[in-house]
């Protein structure tokens, strides 16, 4: 038990991935078993491997790996079901606040930022963090990359390859738009 977490403490990248195999299904579940979502879990999941290494040197080695993980995890799905509670009650008072006559095209734009976010959310999982926290938290490339343990550069590359696939997928959504409107 305490030669596991001091293996992950040290960076042992091989110890990571067997705990990151044992671990994603039962934790996949658990937060399942939580939240009724699967887009939910998986967030949290991917979520919690990334803060377990990313904090690996505050691990304790009096506790087992399992008990930090799905510690971790509760944090993080309490946190994500935080984020989405104030969410729904902006989006509950902007429908209530917006007249009747507005109705019809905020539905298509909420339509379309649903698919834009739905375009984020089909970007690989480093990928949409390292989007995510450029473009909703704001931070610079080189926190980002503080924070992740690699360079600026590769940042920057997740942040361009992001937008040219964003771009690529709602561009394959222009003629159904057109074709909408017109």
């Amino acid at each position: 038990m305490e030669s596991i977490v001091q293996d992950i403490k040290n960076g042992n990248v091989e110890r990571f991935k067997m705990i990151y195999q044992q671990y994603h299904t039962k934790l996949y579940f658990y937060v399942l078993k939580c939240t009724h979502s699967a887009y939910l879990s998986e967030e949290t999941v991917q979520l919690s491997f990334i803060l377990l290494w990313e904090k690996r040197e505050k691990l304790s080695t009096e506790y087992n790996i399992s008990a930090q993980l799905f510690r971790i995890a509760k944090s993080v799905m309490t946190d994500l079901l935080r984020k989405q509670q104030v969410r729904n009650r902006h989006t509950e008072i902007m429908i209530r606040e917006t007249p009747d006559w507005h109705m019809e095209t905020d539905l298509t734009v909420k339509d379309e930022l649903t698919r834009v976010y739905n375009s984020i959310e089909l970007l690989s999982p480093i990928r949409r963090y390292v989007f995510k926290l450029s473009r909703f938290e704001g931070l610079p490339h080189k926190e980002i990359a503080k924070q992740l343990s690699i360079s600026p550069k590769t940042v920057e590359n997740h942040i361009v390859r992001a937008i040219r696939q964003l771009k690529d997928s709602l561009l394959l959504l222009l003629p159904a738009i057109v074709a909408w409107f017109c």
